[in-house]
């Protein structure tokens, strides 16, 4: 049995170009955080702040600094994906919904507390702001994005005829 196409609502649009543009900024937004505020100095603040000895920061960081860099390099290669929102295929809105979900589990625990601390110790509240924007960001897009899923039960609001 042939299933009924899916046809576009009035939020199909809206929802791929709003992806869209939450995508560019969180790709330039993970690329700040990625190279420009995280570094080794930084890193090696935030293992102290842990409880390491100056000593082993320094010895553990570089490290940890190249394990978070190819995070951050898969993130920014994810959120980029997201610039195909407009074409509304399903598997970009499959990898946009996985890619926003693990960027926003960052405040809820998978990134310690130390590396905000650190952040705040070495460029103040602007040390934050990528952060904030690409992950908070992240949780409205997965939350738009997951309740589009739930009402119309298929990718970038399509409904059956």
């Amino acid at each position: 049995m042939t299933r009924p196409p899916r046809v576009p609502t009035v939020w199909t649009r809206r929802l791929q170009l709003t992806t869209a543009a939450a995508s560019a900024v969180f790709t330039l937004g993970t690329a700040a955080q990625n190279f420009v505020v995280i570094d080794l100095g930084m890193i090696e603040h935030s293992m102290r702040l842990a409880g390491l000895a100056p000593a082993q920061a320094a010895a553990q960081a570089p490290g940890l600094l190249l394990f978070l860099r190819a995070v951050g390099v898969l993130f920014i290669a994810g959120n980029a994906i997201g610039l195909l929102a407009p074409r509304g295929r399903a598997w970009v809105f499959w990898t946009v919904l996985a890619v926003n979900v693990g960027q926003a589990s960052g405040p809820f625990g998978m990134i310690p507390a130390e590396v905000y601390r650190a952040s705040i110790d070495l460029y103040g509240p602007a040390g934050l702001l990528p952060t904030a924007i690409t992950d908070g960001g992240a949780v409205l897009l997965a939350l738009a994005l997951l309740a589009s899923l739930i009402r119309y039960r298929a990718p970038w609001a399509r409904t059956t005829v």
